[in-house]
Order: C-alpha cells, then sequence, then structure tokens
C-alpha cells in the first residue's frame, strides 16, 4: 500500500503556487499589489519604489514555500522535517483560520470580491492540510512517513 497522502501534496502544490504567485506580484509591482489585495498603502510604497513591499511580499512567499516543504514532507515526498506534526496542525489552523474570514465577510453588505474568493481559496488550502494532517497523524507521530529521498 502506498504512503503518499494526495491531501498533503495537494496542499503542497497549492502553497508552491501561493508562494510563486507572491514572488509575481514583487514583479507585477504596484497594479498586482493592488489587484491582489495587499492594500493601496503596499501599492503606494512599491510605486515610490520603498524595498519594503518587495521584502514583506518575499517573506510571506518564503513562509509559503516552507509549508510546501512540510505537506511534501508529511506525504512523504521529502524527507522527515522537524517537528511535523506541530508544524502541519499549525499550518492548518492558519489556513482554515484565515479561510474562515468569510464568515465576517459575507456578514458585511457590499465586501470586496477579493475577499470572497480570497477567503474561499485559502479555506481549501486548510482543508486539504488538515484532512491530509488527519489522514497521516499516526505516521507523522511515529517517525514512519516514508519519503524518497532517503531517511
Amino acid at each position: 500500500m502506498s504512503t503518499r497522502n494526495p491531501w498533503l501534496i495537494v496542499g503542497g502544490w497549492l502553497s508552491v503556487a501561493a508562494s510563486l504567485l507572491h514572488l509575481a506580484v514583487i514583479a507585477g509591482g504596484p497594479d498586482w499589489y493592488r489587484f491582489f489585495g495587499a492594500g493601496e498603502g503596499m501599492a503606494r510604497m512599491a510605486e515610490a519604489g520603498s524595498f519594503l513591499p518587495a521584502l514583506v511580499t518575499l517573506g510571506i512567499a518564503g513562509v509559503l514555500a516552507v509549508w510546501a516543504a512540510y505537506a511534501f514532507a508529511g506525504a512523504g515526498l521529502i524527507r522527515r522535517l522537524p517537528l511535523m506534526r506541530t508544524a502541519l496542525v499549525a499550518i492548518s489552523a492558519i489556513y482554515l483560520l484565515r479561510g474562515l474570514l468569510i464568515v465576517p465577510v459575507l456578514m458585511k453588505p457590499g465586501a470586496p470580491p477579493f475577499d470572497i474568493w480570497s477567503s474561499l481559496i485559502v479555506l481549501v488550502y486548510g482543508v486539504a492540510y488538515a484532512v491530509g494532517t488527519w489522514r497521516a497523524w499516526d505516521r507523522l507521530s511515529s517517525g514512519k512517513v516514508s519519503h524518497a529521498l532517503g531517511s
């Protein structure tokens, strides 16, 4: 029986995509910051040549890449990483909590479409991580996560 975990594989690729999108926002400049909901302040700082928007966005891209690595490790595609259970539970919780912001957003008349669709997208991420973590729970605690690159 395969020990690969399709939920965490999907979650990992979703995090990779989000990480790459954040890098694209840096390259895309102020209009991309606006379109992807970073806020007018970030867009204006980017227009003024400030490095802060790029540094913040690069930091987010880095975090998302690490989260992808944890998903891939939990799925058995790469080596086991430190604190697997703790990290995957925390990542799942962060994605789910961010996704659940859809509830107050929907209660607000005239909510921006970005707030709605971004919450729904992130909620999907959270479900993928949470289900994948739950399915891998026993293997994650015992260090039995198999991987393609050795132990």
